[in-house]
């Protein structure tokens, strides 16, 4: 049995859940969030929590019985909670402002590089140089986070460019090799 897949989700005050057609969704203070389950999956919703089984133990079953769980316990921790990643732009002169919907960063090269946030995130820029991109979807957060940080990524020598808060850059030596 699975370890992660037997545990109960507990359902928080203030949240629905809705199972139907092999849909899950679920609705909170910070959104509504919906997810495809596969069909080998049971699940069981009861007024305070959530239960996740599987018919037998084949390869497949075993596999989808902790993601399936994951899965929902993530939603209804993103609709409770939310989810955040912090991002610094660091050294270089690089910063970032928002402008309405649109994340505009000057990164150094001959334009500015613009991105605009998907439905459902929220992005700030508290300073210039830190972005924090907020959402109830954990995949999308994390998602939009590596898009941002892709444009211009750490760079080993001197350490400027995007990086996620608390993320160490490991520093090579350079052209003198000291």
């Amino acid at each position: 049995m699975s370890r992660i897949g037997k545990q109960p989700i507990a359902i928080p005050a203030g949240v629905k859940v809705n199972f139907d057609a092999g849909v899950i969704t679920v609705e909170g203070p910070k959104g509504k969030l919906s997810q495809a389950v596969h069909s080998n999956m049971i699940l069981e919703v009861s007024a305070n929590e959530i239960k996740v089984s599987r018919p037998n133990d084949d390869k497949l079953n075993r596999s989808l019985h902790g993601l399936t769980r994951t899965l929902i316990a993530n939603m209804v921790e993103g609709v409770t909670n939310g989810y955040q990643k912090v991002l610094e732009i660091s050294e270089g002169g690089y910063r970032a402002q928002m402008n309405g919907n649109t994340l505009v960063m000057n990164l150094g090269y001959s334009h500015d590089v613009k991105y605009d946030a998907p439905q459902g995130i929220k992005i700030e820029c508290p300073t210039p140089n830190q972005l924090v991109i907020s959402g109830a979807d954990k995949q999308l957060v994390g998602q939009v986070a590596a898009e941002i940080r892709g444009k211009r990524p750490p760079e080993p020598y001197h350490g400027k460019g995007i990086k996620y808060a608390g993320e160490f850059i490991r520093h090579k030596a350079g052209k003198a090799g000291k």
